[in-house]
C-alpha cells in the first residue's frame, strides 16, 4: 500500500515547513509520496521529489487538503500541517500495518503531543472520556492534521467538506466514513508533536464553530437529531463560555448556518447512528 503525506500551510513558516517535511522523509522502511498545499502563502526552497500544489488564496483547511489528496496516488494518506512533526520514524510503518491488517479500518486519529514535555490536551483525544490520552479506542471522529486516512475511505466519504473553511470538516467526513460501513480509531501510539496552543487564536473561532455545527447537523443528521444536537450545543456553549463577545459571534454563526447553504443532505443510516452510540459518542453530543 502506497503512503502520500499531504502537508497543508497556510501561513510563512519556512522553519517550521521543513522541519515538518524532514520528519516525514526520516520514516524508515516506508517510501512516502509528500505533497505540500500552498494554501494562498509563500513558499521557502523545498526538497527534490516534493509535489507542489500552488493555491492563488487562502481556499481554507478543508478545501486545500482536498486539492492536496487530488494530486497524490497513495493508498494511505497522512495529513499534517507545517506547525506539527512525527516523533518517531516508524510512525508511517506503524500506520501502514494498521491499515493492512484491517481492511475495514477507514481512519486513524493520531496523539498530538507537546514538543517541550507538557501534559497531552485532552481536547485533542476525539471521544467524550478523554481523560487518559494514552488510551487508544474506537471513535467517531479524528483530528485533521493529525491522521491517517484510507484513500477508498476519503473517496467513499466524498472528500472534506471545502465550504466550511475551518472547523468541524473532520466530523463532517468522519460521520460519512463511518456511515459507509468503515471504522476510525484513536490509536495514542502514533504521536505527533505539536506546539500547545489555543484554538481560539482564530479570529473566526466562534462564529466558524457555530455556523458549521448547524452545517454538520443540515447535512448529515436525520432531523429528530439534528434538533437535539443543536439544542445540546447551545446549552453547553451557553454553560461553557462567559465572554459576551464569544456568545454573540458564536450566535451569530448559527444563524449564518441556517441561512447560508449547507451542501448536499445525504442522513446517515440509524443503524450508523446507534453503532455510534455503542461507541461511545451518540451525534447528538
Amino acid at each position: 500500500m502506497k503512503i502520500s503525506c499531504v502537508l497543508l500551510t497556510m501561513g510563512n513558516r519556512p522553519a517550521e515547513l521543513r522541519r515538518a517535511i524532514g520528519s516525514v522523509s526520516e520514516q524508515e522502511n516506508a517510501d512516502i509520496e509528500v505533497v505540500v498545499v500552498s494554501n494562498g502563502s509563500d513558499l521557502p526552497e523545498l526538497p527534490d521529489g516534493v509535489t507542489v500544489v500552488r493555491l492563488p488564496e487562502n481556499l481554507g483547511i478543508p478545501e486545500g487538503r482536498n486539492h492536496g489528496v487530488s494530486a497524490c496516488g497513495g493508498d494511505i494518506i497522512l495529513f499534517l500541517d507545517d506547525d506539527g512533526w512525527y516523533r518517531s520514524r516508524d510512525l508511517a510503518r506503524h500506520v501502514h500495518d494498521r491499515f493492512a491488517a484491517d481492511p475495514g479500518l477507514g481512519a486513524i486519529s493520531f496523539r498530538i503531543a507537546d514538543p517541550d514535555g507538557g501534559p497531552d490536551q485532552r481536547r485533542h483525544v476525539p471521544r467524550l472520556r478523554s481523560g487518559d490520552p494514552q488510551r487508544s479506542s474506537r471513535v467517531t471522529t479524528f483530528l485533521g492534521g493529525a491522521c491517517a486516512i484510507r484513500r477508498a475511505a476519503f473517496d467513499k466519504g466524498g472528500g472534506l467538506p471545502g465550504g466550511f473553511f475551518y472547523a468541524h470538516e473532520e466530523t463532517d467526513l468522519a460521520w460519512r466514513i463511518l456511515n459507509a460501513g468503515y471504522e476510525i480509531v484513536y490509536d495514542a501510539e502514533a504521536v505527533m508533536y505539536h506546539p500547545a496552543v489555543a484554538p481560539t487564536r482564530h479570529d473566526d473561532f466562534y462564529r466558524l464553530n457555530a455556523r458549521n455545527r448547524v452545517w454538520l447537523a443540515r447535512r448529515n443528521l436525520p432531523w429528530p437529531l439534528a434538533a437535539v444536537y443543536l439544542v445540546n450545543w447551545i446549552g453547553i456553549t451557553l454553560l461553557r463560555e462567559r465572554s459576551r463577545s464569544a456568545l454573540k459571534a458564536w450566535f451569530q454563526g448559527f444563524k449564518e448556518g441556517w441561512r447560508q447553504e449547507a451542501g448536499p443532505r445525504t442522513p446517515i443510516k440509524w443503524s450508523t447512528a446507534w453503532r455510534m452510540t455503542r461507541t461511545g459518542r451518540p451525534p447528538i453530543i
